[in-house]
């Protein structure tokens, strides 16, 4: 039996984006369990309507730095994509969380852009 790698699932509200259940990562003799046997096995998931509730896919250490630090995370209902709240090192009063695509994915597009910019400007 070969070790498998399983990445996160994250079901959530449709309507909100709120998240109901993440079913977190995991590693070893495990299986990928279906949306059926994740609502049988999930107390949260089987109280709610099937119609009401959205699950995204992650790959195995998918975002992993993002969740390592984020204060929270949702999935925005109209583009279906998980948006994470960092907290603010300069707040000491708690805030509203602001949710933002993935740093992670901010930061892979900064080093395009400039990359793209870089090639502008050496351009004779």
């Amino acid at each position: 039996m070969s070790l498998m790698k399983i990445g996160r699932k994250i079901y959530y509200c449709k309507v909100t984006g709120d998240v109901i259940v993440d079913t977190g990562e995991r590693a070893g003799n495990v299986r990928e369990t279906t949306t059926e046997e994740d609502f049988q096995a999930y107390k949260a998931l089987s109280e709610r309507n099937p119609e009401t509730v959205g699950m995204i896919q992650l790959e195995y250490g998918q975002y992993s730095q993002d969740f390592m630090e984020c204060n929270g995370y949702r999935v925005n209902p109209e583009t279906q994509q998980i948006e994470f709240s960092y907290p603010d090192p300069n707040d000491l009063e708690p805030q509203e969380p602001i949710y933002q695509k993935p740093l992670s994915e901010e930061i892979a597009d900064l080093k395009q852009a400039i990359a793209e910019l870089t090639m502008l400007i050496a351009t004779p």
